[in-house]
């Protein structure tokens, strides 16, 4: 790896000089603070990993453990560490910027204190209009951990049997059978957390008596039937390890809702996906609209099916409580539904019962111009879910933040596409542990008589600020072929480095661009002052300069601040579609200042 040449044009050819990987200049101050004649001991490690890296209980022993670690490697000395083996374990995978996977929130809380990982259309293999319907996109979804299962439900071609399909477009269906199996093998291989099954309903009663059946051979004992139709408080979490969850609303007859179904899915079709998911979007902003638009807004879901039946009154749903089989009933744990009176009606806290409400990303952002702080009243004990909006054909995906600054606890993304909300989706739910459920912040919980409710729209003092000190990256030497970037020069990386969370927030940054080289070193430090940092994401992406064309992909990550660990870290960077390179990474700093 000491030069590498690139065809200019037949006859001439470019060679470049290739670097070494080398500590930069504050690693090896470091070193010589916490290491005695070239020499860090167990004793140094300790040192820098209680002061540096702040983790106040790390043990002598375990600071041998890391020095025993790099025994394979010839620049181990017999008596600790050089600073090349110091360097080596710094920008090692045993050095990561988060701890390792734990359960560490309290998960003795109701469900509807947790953000809860969600997808959207949980079936499709592409997007809205004609890509196959499959168990695949399932399987692959619960294996990122993900707890909340999206299926529309339709009458096969024979009106025998049950399909999941998008309905009213050119999606081929799957088999209802195929896709409640795929569940039950795959639901607790990420997470032994609760899986939720949202059924969204297009069925004859006899049906719905089959999908019952169906759903109960099949999962057994772990299917949670709750002891009655209406619970004044959902379980917690942790009751429901290993648990499958029904959540809809008792639908009315299919044939009653055919008609409306048909007329909103003729507003659907031929509408183009209006707007490209551009880098550090932030927050939409919560200007413009009306509360009327919440009340009729057809074109606003892309899926139609949940969100047209939660819209229903009361009225007509104890109308359609005649004809829904009673083994139907009993299996719905979390209930959908909104009473007759528009908006605000629907976000009045019932005491004595809690349920699910379904809003569009666009009729959340007209809600919160005037209902903020109704909206996180109400997911305090009730449960919000956000979906994409019906001109999302692409399966392209919103800001979530939107979602999770209300309180929102399902916040509905299509699972099968990529993109930086899908990004920031996946960095929010790596934190505690992976687990596909993340306890919301105190401040959006607070119910005593004296607590104020947050206020979304109110500006926040700053609470702290995150030090973010990109040094240098390594790995896309090996993990790429050589013209991959450049066909006549090696790579011109630079990062962008940056915040998304609440408006006030959110901010990106940008390094120098390093021309002609595998291992740029930036050596550049950024502040972030943080308002809300219990909703911040630390977003990080490398791209390589290209001066007559788009930008090229060098790598992305997203990891959510509260969780992350100070000190000297080696961040791992992922493809576009969130796969993990096997070599590509950044050396960076993290300081709470």
């Amino acid at each position: 790896m000491s030069k590498q040449t690139y065809r200019v044009c037949f006859c001439c050819r470019r060679r470049f000089k290739l670097a070494m990987s080398e500590a930069p200049p504050e690693i090896r101050s470091l070193f010589e603070r916490y290491s005695e004649n070239g020499v860090m001991t167990a004793s140094h490690v300790r040192s820098f990993m209680v002061e540096v890296q702040r983790q106040e209980k790390a043990t002598e022993e375990e600071a041998q453990g890391i020095i025993d670690g790099l025994k394979h490697i010839s620049i181990f000395h017999r008596r600790g560490l050089n600073l090349e083996g110091f360097f080596k374990f710094l920008f090692s995978d045993n050095n990561p910027p988060l701890a390792p996977p734990r359960v560490h929130h309290d998960m003795n809380a109701p469900l509807s204190h947790y953000y809860i990982f969600t997808g959207h259309n949980s079936y499709l293999t592409g997007n809205q209009l004609s890509s196959d319907c499959s168990d695949v996109p399932i399987i692959r979804a619960l294996q990122k951990g993900v707890r909340v299962i999206e299926l529309d439900i339709w009458p096969n071609a024979s009106k025998d049997d049950v399909d999941v399909l998008h309905g009213r477009t050119l999606t081929t269906p799957v088999a209802l059978i195929k896709c409640l199996r795929s569940i039950k093998e795959y639901a607790f291989v990420a997470s032994e957390y609760p899986v939720v099954i949202t059924l969204e309903d297009h069925l004859t009663p006899d049906l719905q008596a089959k999908v019952a059946e169906m759903i109960t051979q099949t999962f057994g004992d772990i299917l949670f039937c709750p002891g009655s139709e209406s619970v004044a408080e959902f379980p917690s979490p942790e009751s429901l390890k290993k648990r499958i969850i029904i959540s809809t609303k008792p639908p009315k007859e299919y044939l009653e809702a055919k008609d409306t179904k048909e007329k909103e899915d003729e507003s659907q079709q031929g509408k183009a996906l209006g707007d490209e998911e551009a880098w550090g979007k932030e927050v939409p902003s919560l200007k413009g609209g009306t509360i009327a638009d919440y009340k009729n807004n057809g074109d606003d879901d892309d899926n139609d099916d949940d969100d047209n039946d939660d819209d229903d009154e009361e009225e007509e749903e104890e109308k359609s409580h005649q004809d829904i089989a009673a083994e139907y009933r009993r299996l719905i744990a979390i209930h959908a539904g909104k009473p007759k009176g528009g908006l605000l009606e629907g976000l009045r806290v019932d005491p004595d019962k809690v349920r699910r409400l379904s809003l569009s990303e666009q009729q959340l952002e007209k809600a919160a111009l005037s209902y903020g702080k109704d909206i996180v009243r109400f997911t305090q004990r009730n449960i919000l879910r956000v979906y994409p909006k019906g001109t999302r054909i692409t399966s392209s995906n919103y800001n979530p933040l939107i979602g999770w600054m209300h309180g929102a606890q399902m916040v509905a993304f299509n699972m099968q596409g990529y993109g930086r909300s899908l990004w920031l989706m996946q960095g929010m739910f790596k934190a505690n542990g992976g687990c596909g459920y993340v306890k919301k912040p105190d401040f959006l919980l607070r119910t005593g008589p004296n607590d104020e409710i947050f206020d979304p729209k109110a500006k926040m003092p700053v609470r702290c600020t995150l030090r973010v000190t990109v040094y240098m990256g390594e790995g896309w030497y090996y993990d790429f072929k050589h013209t991959h970037f450049d066909q006549y020069s090696p790579p011109d990386f630079y990062a962008r480095v940056g915040i998304a969370g609440v408006p006030d927030d959110t901010e990106m940054k940008k390094t120098k661009t390093k021309e002609d080289n595998w291992l740029p070193t930036w050596n550049e430090v950024f502040e972030f002052p943080l308002s809300v940092p219990e909703l911040a994401l630390l977003r990080i992406e490398v791209h390589e300069y290209d001066m007559s064309e788009k930008d090229d992909f060098g790598g992305q990550t997203c990891l959510p601040v509260f969780e992350l660990r100070s000190g000297i870290r080696a961040v791992p960077l992922y493809s576009r579609k969130g796969e993990k390179y096997n070599n590509v990474k950044l050396l960076m700093r993290f300081e709470f200042i």
